[in-house]
């Protein structure tokens, strides 16, 4: 029965894809159903395989290793604020934010990175039957971020058509900046994050190549990547902790003020009607949650934390996620956690619309005009990825 909840929510997700697409005729099924088969390849190998796992233990054991370097810079600098044993949201999980960043900065620096993205972005395109500069923008929105990726891309901008314009900025609100990835593996289980990404980089070509469907001519098939500024190993330093510490500081400021607007929408809620925003957007979304391979008992709850990652951001999902856990069932939670690791929430069409017009005002007006597309689009890339694993799960 769960086999044949987890099929019907593919086919209505992809029939949800199809009723927004803008041409459907020119969908390419092949590739949709090969990506659809290696989601579920990859899901299986990284979630109930004896490699896949011991792939996702090295990889949590990186991440581990580098949070305590990070810890080792936080402590010199606020030892002693927080008591012995206590867990502080700021210090544990968003100022290591800033050491990653300096990484990813390292790694820009020393062309490791642009020739990692360009090579895997080179492979996808085979498969996914999209472009070269669709396929590497997937891959760099997963690693710099979604305001960042499209600086690496700033060369070809002002050129793009609104549809392929469309599929980039969708790729950088369906993945999550490598720079954070850290930050989730305090809050939920590694295997999950791990999963996730992956599961949104295929994700959100499928959903795409059908919302958004288009032919990619020899002449427009190419790549043209913005080279990183001239600058010293050391002013390039600077310039990425001061990056990623602004990350730190901004996410902060969005967490203090969604969890405190919830609060108190909950609180006028319950004080007038008796049940609490987010239990009503838990009804609201249960029937998702439902089709996404939720067990019934677990749909209502499941729904509202669903909710306030789409009204809110992923944080503070996860937050939400952890004072509900003790009383959902394993696959529940496992489903949960794939489907909130993306950007997918309306904060984000403001970042990414604001991103692009810093490079080209035109273009940010463009994205500023679909935006409600690509959230649409992009939180059906997180249905999917979820529904993808309740099939391994169940």
């Amino acid at each position: 029965m769960s086999y044949l909840i987890a099929l019907v929510g593919l086919v209505v997700t992809l029939a949800l894809a199809y009723i927004a697409s803008t041409n459907r005729k020119i969908i390419k099924i092949r590739p949709i159903i090969i990506m659809i088969v290696v989601q579920v390849i990859l899901a299986y190998l990284f979630l109930k395989t004896v490699i896949g796992i011991k792939i996702i233990q090295a990889i949590a054991k990186v991440f581990d290793k580098l949070l305590l370097y990070a810890a080792d810079g936080i402590n010199f600098v606020f030892g002693g604020v927080a008591n012995e044993g206590a867990f502080v949201f700021f210090l544990n999980v968003l100022l290591p934010i800033v050491f990653i960043s300096v990484l990813i900065g390292i790694l820009q620096y020393t062309r490791i990175l642009p020739f990692i993205m360009k090579g895997i972005g080179l492979l996808l395109s085979k498969l996914n039957g999209m472009g070269k500069l669709e396929s590497y923008n997937a891959i760099a929105s997963a690693i710099v971020g979604q305001s960042e990726v499209f600086i690496t891309v700033k060369k070809q901008l002002g050129q793009l058509a609104p549809h392929r314009l469309y599929t980039l900025c969708a790729s950088a609100m369906s993945t999550v900046s490598m720079s954070i990835v850290g930050a989730y593996m305090t809050m939920i289980e590694p295997r999950y994050v791990v999963t996730a990404i992956i599961l949104n980089l295929f994700g959100g070509f499928i959903i795409s190549s059908i919302i958004n469907p288009y032919e990619v001519s020899d002449e427009e098939d190419i790549l043209v990547v913005q080279d990183e500024e001239k600058q010293t190993f050391f002013e390039m330093l600077g310039e990425y902790i001061l990056d990623g510490f602004k990350v730190a500081i901004i996410v902060a400021a969005m967490l203090i003020g969604f969890v405190a607007l919830i609060s108190l929408i909950n609180n006028v809620f319950d004080l007038i009607f008796g049940i609490t925003f987010q239990e009503i957007l838990g009804y609201v979304f249960a029937p998702i949650a439902f089709l996404m391979g939720i067990p019934s008992s677990d749909i209502i709850k499941a729904g509202g934390v669903m909710a306030t990652k789409l009204v809110t951001n992923e944080f503070v999902a996860m937050d939400a996620l952890s004072k509900v856990a003790k009383s959902f069932s394993a696959k529940t939670i496992g489903i949960i956690s794939v489907f909130l690791v993306s950007f997918a929430n309306f904060s984000s069409i403001g970042i990414i619309a604001g991103a692009v017009k810093g490079l080209n005002e035109k273009q940010g007006n463009t994205v500023a005009r679909f935006g409600l597309k690509l959230l649409y689009g992009a939180t059906l890339v997180s249905v999917l990825s979820a529904i993808i694993v309740s099939l391994v799960l169940t």
